[in-house]
């Protein structure tokens, strides 16, 4: 009897456990890592392996890497990050239970994406074919990404313990792996080899590669790039001597360290070690969107930042876009750049609130209006980048090859004890500045940023003594040309096509602008022209100073006026109705 009740008791237990484990696994078994050819899977919120997260993330799983117990786990699938209208098929790192299933403790982080610059929509596939190609189709059959694999012997689908998604063929030889295409993220194991790149994505949100900043190995060492035109590095790690090793250049991401194989390769020693603290659970190194090439860990319920790589030779103002763009980065602090002796200002804040997002040009560059191009020059003051375009300089010369290139923005002028002996560098994008950092550096650094200088501002020539800065051209060539009017025969000289003969030469600043005077007794002709009818406007005017606009060509410079008509102290007082015509010489307001 107590035989008998002990068995069924067993039993009982069993069909209630087994019933329950079952109910339990049903939507996660312990583990599925491999796939077999002409396998299918479709992005469908009824998939099995489906799991929404609390911050709007949905995974939607095809292969997931299991290990017994607690833990982050490797898994690949459909994944959305917040807005799921569009999808990825990617790999993450997802929290599971004992038994295999994805947990909602913390969120999938994404280390590889097949598709971030093609996402596809609900009811895409995914195709394992019978050829052994992996191809990704969009809702209607369009093909958004594949391994060209067709064709080359693949028997199957592996996610192995490193994450790393595999094709393999008969003798586990591996045909294809997603290692060989990194996109922003290296795992531990992982190698970045001379040439692919990870690419920094656009936004924490958007995922496309249409990033600012890149990663890449080269036959030095490592090297990140700010993605401009050309691209700007912001950040070097080289190895010095010669390579002994046959492989490829490349680094290594491994438990401790960032590994450089460059002039070498494995067994042997690195050639240089950045050091990353050890992993007690999952990491991963990803190249962020501002910049930073960053390594992060599960620790214990949730991402943390737990070292970031470049900080080991860099500082907060060495990050390209640390104070957006023109912004001049001062002990972390962002203001918008000001010569020293400057009235003029020329740049703004974009949001005076965020200093960050960088300054913009009050008066942008004009290549139609390049006569009048100036420099701001901001002493102290280096760029997170310099690639010479010239050597051997002084600062005078360095500034007339930017003045002669309308794409240059700046001359950065660079020397050391000589500063007729400097290097000069020409860059045609700019990014932020760096302000004060003479110590590090070791030599002496100017920035001269390329401004457009409206016809109304004077700046002395560079070399001689700034003296009188409140001038202005206006103010000097419209005191100065009517006295000339009348002492000198301008008729004759405006005939002979040589205005600028009736230059003061004995002014400091009026001969090395001999062109805009020129132009300043023009615009003051135009204004006196005997038919008001062809004067013009003062909005006219503005825009000629601005450098919009052009003169008007045929100009009468011989300047006569009908005799003003004598009026009796009765006709004084007169009387206008709103409909009484004015002419010029009533009307004196901007038209």
């Amino acid at each position: 009897m107590n035989t008998t009740w002990n068995c069924c008791f067993v039993v009982v237990v069993v069909v209630v456990c087994t019933n329950y484990f079952c109910c339990l696994v049903k939507s996660q078994p312990f583990g599925f890592p491999t796939a077999n050819l002409s396998t299918k899977w479709t992005n469908s919120p009824s998939a099995p392996h489906s799991v929404d997260f609390r911050d709007g993330s949905t995974a939607r799983s095809i292969l997931l890497r299991w290990a017994l117990g607690f833990g982050p786990r490797y898994a690949c699938g459909f994944f959305c990050n917040g807005n799921c209208d569009t999808y990825l098929f990617a790999i993450y790192i997802v929290q599971t239970n004992s038994v295999g299933g994805m947990i909602y403790a913390g969120f999938p982080q994404v280390v590889w994406s097949a598709n971030r610059d093609n996402p596809v929509k609900l009811n895409a596939t995914l195709d394992l074919t019978s050829d052994g190609d992996l191809i990704l189709r969009d809702v209607g059959g369009t093909i958004a990404w594949s391994t060209n694999t067709g064709g080359k012997s693949v028997v199957g689908l592996n996610l192995t313990e490193m994450g790393n998604l595999v094709l393999f063929d008969k003798n586990n030889n591996t045909v294809w792996e997603s290692f060989d295409h990194p996109t922003d993220s290296l795992v531990p194991g992982q190698k970045l080899v001379l040439g692919p790149e990870l690419t920094a994505s656009i936004s924490v949100t958007n995922w496309s590669r249409g990033g600012l900043f890149s990663l890449s190995v080269t036959n030095q060492g490592l090297a990140a790039f700010m993605e401009s035109n050309p691209p700007q590095p912001y950040y070097e790690a080289t190895v010095y001597g010669n390579k002994t090793g046959k492989e490829p250049s490349y680094v290594r991401f491994l438990n401790g360290s960032l590994a450089f194989y460059i002039l070498s390769s494995e067994p042997s020693q690195p050639d240089r070690v950045i050091s990353v603290p050890n992993a007690s659970s999952a990491q991963y190194m990803r190249l962020d969107n501002d910049g930073h090439l960053r390594v992060y860990e599960w620790i214990p319920t949730e991402w943390k930042e737990v070292a970031d790589i470049f900080k080991e030779s860099f500082g907060e103002c060495d990050y390209p876009l640390v104070c957006g763009n023109y912004g001049l980065c001062s002990r972390g602090l962002c203001t918008c750049p000001s010569g020293e002796s400057e009235t003029t200002t020329y740049f703004k804040q974009i949001d005076n609130r965020q200093p960050a997002l960088g300054c913009s040009e009050i008066t942008p560059l004009s290549c139609g209006a390049s006569q009048y191009h100036s420099f701001l020059e901001l002493n102290d003051t280096t760029y997170f980048s310099f690639t010479p375009d010239i050597e051997n300089i002084d600062s005078e010369k360095c500034k007339q090859a930017c003045l002669q290139n309308c794409s240059c923005k700046a001359a950065i002028f660079q020397y050391g004890l000589n500063s007729s002996d400097g290097r000069c560098y020409l860059p045609s994008e700019i990014f932020s500045l760096k302000h004060g950092d003479r110590q590090r550096n070791y030599y002496i650094s100017i920035a001269y940023v390329k401004v457009q200088r409206l016809l109304l501002s004077v700046s002395p020539p560079s070399g001689k003594k700034k003296t009188n800065q409140s001038k202005t051209i206006l103010a000097i060539s419209l005191g100065s040309i009517s006295g000339l009017f009348v002492l000198i025969g301008i008729v004759k000289k405006a005939e002979e096509e040589h205005l600028e003969d009736l230059i003061d030469k004995y002014d400091e600043d009026m001969p090395t602008h001999g062109e805009e005077v020129v132009n300043m007794m023009k615009v003051a002709a135009w204004c006196l022209q005997g038919d008001f009818v062809k004067r013009p406007s003062m909005s006219m005017v503005i825009k000629v100073l601005e450098g919009v606009s052009e003169i008007e060509h045929n100009l009468d410079y011989n300047f006569s006026y009908p005799p003003l008509a004598r009026v009796s102290h009765q006709e004084v007082n007169v009387c206008f109705s709103s409909t009484t015509p004015l002419l010029p010489s009533v009307l004196s307001g901007p038209r």
